[in-house]
């Protein structure tokens, strides 16, 4: 078996920042179908603040790739994903749909 060169701090950081991007996005699965929802889209059904509190989750992914070394054009495009997902999400009804 290969040992990783990657130290134990960061590969505990890119398993939590996996498992929150897939509560994020793929958690729950429609029975029946190959549909996946995730928090984002549950959390953008409360008017007025979900949609900032899946922001909020999603900045905190984006400071975890900081903190990881990932270089600045990533992270720039990584903030405008955020920040497109969070004004189409705040518009009403068909930002619900967008973020299904």
């Amino acid at each position: 078996m290969k040992k990783s060169n990657i130290p134990i701090e960061q590969l505990t950081r890119l398993r939590r920042i996996r498992g929150l991007a897939r509560l994020m996005d793929t958690a729950l699965r429609i029975p029946g179908t190959r549909m996946s929802l995730g928090a984002d889209s549950v959390l953008g059904l409360i008017p007025g603040v979900g949609d900032f509190a899946a922001a909020a989750v999603s900045l905190i992914i984006v400071n975890e790739a900081r903190r990881l070394g990932v270089p600045n054009d990533k992270l720039v495009k990584m903030l405008v994903n955020v920040g497109f997902d969070t004004v189409a999400g705040s518009v009403p009804v068909l930002g619900d749909v967008f973020d299904v």
